[in-house]
This record gives structure tokens, sequence and C-alpha cells, in this order.
């Protein structure tokens, strides 16, 4: 029987089987293969999965989804003189499947295939990369399933947009890291409520507006003061804006993070402690619902690219990219910032909490919002008054984000190219 014959029965039952049991192929390891004219990215499975690769412009992005998975260890970084690759990040999608986004630094052709099982039972999922310039021999086996309709060769239409989208886009040209000019990143800083909108009220007549704008102000003057980042204030004094707008104000200023802060407040005055929150499945799925449904709403917001006038199934694999990056970087900034927090005061909550909140809602940029302490217990309100206290919410804060940029910065900033000569 025909080699590619076999391969391919033999995927075909082990991904029946997997379905089958209904169990998670297990990806074991992630590792970089690279010679002269090509670069691989290798996974060892313990069966054959089902994935879809395909690539986005503007920035430059490969995106590779593997169905019914999950990731054994932690995805490694690449080299910083890797010729194709600025850095990979992944995360779960729908609980079951795992999407991987490598961050390119120039356009590649791809092509991608599974390996019949080594002696250790090992199968490899390769993803092979060259120049476009470069011929790219044919896959040896085709990709056992095809999950949504969006491929590795878009539809006709749906590619036809995309190219006139990036045409259309304002957004300078993608070029190497290397040869931009480094700029600083942005933390947007929301100090809740405002204005008619007093927030809690503590237990002698401390305003959570009042108190959280004075945190806000002091965590700005420690983010200004970093070299390679600067802080934009939603409200910049004692009046209201609503919530929808206080996510337009961060776009508008490119924002980077976005970092809400309040005060909560309960019936009982003996509850306490602080926590912190990012956006709830469920409400990141009803806001994405709510961009692909306005189209007014659905511009210059996946890398400079509009969707209103994309195919559903495009922009929905777009608004998704987007909303998964995000959401694993609020969760990665919000864990940060919680054992920043357990080292000056009281957890009301010890791990990171998900909600609905509607000023979360931003698609495209992490956000994450802070309860600093409970304003309606007399002792946590003492608190709050004293500049003692709020400098240190504002610096446990400020260490959060900055641990979060050591680990994750935007590759055209200066905090990036400061991390990347650290590295080498």
């Amino acid at each position: 029987m025909n080699k590619y014959w076999k391969i391919f029965i033999f995927a075909g039952l082990q991904f029946a089987a997997s379905l089958a049991c209904g169990q998670q192929i297990d990806i074991r390891s992630m590792h970089y293969v690279s010679a002269a004219d090509k670069s691989q990215i290798v996974f060892d499975a313990a069966e054959i999965p089902a994935y879809k690769v395909f690539q986005l412009a503007n920035p430059a992005r490969l995106v590779i989804d593997i169905s019914n998975a999950r990731l054994s260890q932690s995805i490694p970084q690449p080299p910083v003189s890797h010729p194709y690759f600025v850095a990979v990040r992944s995360a779960s999608r729908n609980k079951d499947d795992i999407r991987v986004v490598v961050e390119l630094k120039k356009q590649v052709k791809a092509r991608s295939y599974n390996t019949m099982p080594n002696k250790k039972g090992v199968n490899n999922l390769i993803v092979e990369l060259a120049e476009t310039g470069t011929q790219v021999a044919k896959a040896q086996t085709p990709a056992v399933d095809k999950t949504i309709k969006a491929s590795a060769s878009p539809a006709p239409k749906a590619a036809k947009q995309l190219a006139s989208a990036e045409a259309k886009s304002k957004a300078k040209v993608h070029r190497h890291a290397s040869e931009r000019k480094p700029k600083a990143v942005v933390v947007a800083i929301d100090a809740g409520h405002g204005g008619k909108d007093q927030g809690a009220k503590g237990y002698s007549g401390a305003l959570e507006k009042n108190v959280v704008f004075a945190i806000a102000n002091k965590l700005k003057a420690l983010v200004d003061k970093q070299p390679g980042m600067q802080a934009v204030l939603v409200r910049k004094g004692d009046y209201f804006v609503d919530l929808r707008n206080r996510m337009k104000i961060a776009r508008a200023a490119k924002a980077d993070l976005f970092i809400s802060i309040h005060a909560d407040a309960f019936p009982e005055p003996t509850v306490k402690g602080a926590s912190v929150f990012t956006l709830s499945e469920r409400g990141a799925t009803s806001e994405a619902a709510r961009w692909l449904a306005n189209t007014e709403n659905a511009s210059d917001l996946v890398g400079g690219v509009s969707l209103g006038d994309k195919d559903d199934v495009l922009a929905s694999v777009l608004l998704d990219l987007s909303q998964t990056a995000t959401q694993e970087a609020s969760e990665n900034l919000a864990g940060k910032v919680l054992e920043n927090f357990s080292s000056i005061g009281e957890l009301h909550y010890r791990s990171v909490q998900r909600a609905g909140f509607l000023v979360l809602k931003s698609p495209d940029i992490p956000s994450i919002l802070v309860e600093t302490a409970y304003i309606s217990n007399p002792s946590e309100e003492k608190k709050l008054l004293s500049a003692a206290y709020q400098n240190k919410m504002a610096s446990a804060i400020f260490k959060g984000i900055l641990g979060y940029f050591n680990q994750t910065s935007p590759s055209d900033t200066r905090i990036a190219d400061a991390n990347s000569k650290i590295r080498l």
C-alpha cells in the first residue's frame, strides 16, 4: 500500500478514536528547527491532531489552531535572532482547543503536515516556513480536519476583502522591529466613577470617586517616571465619563493596557480585602457579537484592519484572534497585580476573579479592574484616605504592570528593545 495512504488511514483512525473517547490530545512539547532557507515549528503530540493553519497580515501573524488538544508545558519563545519569528503566544479556545499565534517579522510561505509516530510513539505536527520567493514543496498529507471555513487558503472573497483592507489601512508598513523607532508603551488608568457618579460611600463619608482618583494619579506618576512607559488618565478631574467612552479614550490613546481602579462596598462593615478582576468568557462572547453587529464600531479594531466590510467568517476569525490574545494577556497582568497586592494587605479573593464589567470589554486592549479595598469597612476606609496607603496600592499595581511588560511587551516598543538587549 502506498505509504501516503498509510499515513492518511492511520491519521483518520487516531482522530476518530480521540473523538470517540472525548479525551484531549496531549501536546507534549514544541520546539523550533531552522535551516538556511526554511524554519519549522514542531509539535510533539501523543496522537495525530486535527489542525488548521492560516496567516494574517498587518501585522504579519501565523495562526495554528489545534482541535481537541491541550499543552503539557508552556511554549518556549524563539531566539531574538530568529529570521522569521518575533514572539509566540498560546491560549485555549472553546475550552477544548488550542490557538498558537506566531508574530512574524515578515510574510512567509507556510506548509504543514503530520508524521507517522516514531519508536517512542510521538507524532509530529510540523509547520514549515520559507521566504515568499522560495518554492515550498507540497505537504506530505493533508490536515485530518478543518474546524471552520477559514483555512490556510482563504476563500477568494475573504482573501480579496483582506487584501483590500490592508491596502486601504492607514497603518504604517510592517517592518522588522529593529527598523522602527521604538515607542513608549501606553497605560490607560481609569479612576472609577466621577462627577455626579460618586461611587460607594464609606462608613465615615469618604467617596469612592475621590480616593480612587488619588490612587490613579499616584500610579500615573510612577508609570511616567519609568523609561519607555507613558500613562494616560481616562478622567483628569471630578467629572463623569460613561463606561463605553472610557474604552474609547483608551483606544484613542493607543493604550497597550487598561487599568480601572475602584473601591468596593458591602452592607456588612467587617468585609474587607482587595480583589482583581478580568472579563468573564460570557462577557467576551456577548461583546464580540455586539462589535460584529455594529459596523460603526468595527473599524481600526484588529491591527488597523476594519471588520465592517469583511466576510462573516473572516471577521469572526479576526475578532476571535484579537479577543483570545487580549484575554490571555489580561489574565497574565491580573495575576501579577494580585501577587503584589498580597504583600501589602489582606485579599478578599486570593485568585483572579472574572465578571462582565462593561469597562473591561475592549476586545483589543488587555484590561483589568482592581478593587483596592472595602470603603464600607471603617478601618479600610481610613487606609484609603491615607496618602501612605494610596502610595502602597499604586506601587503594587505598578509592580504588576512592570512584571507584565518585562515578560510580554509589544515588539515595537522601547521596553521590548531593552528586554531583547538584556536577553542577548
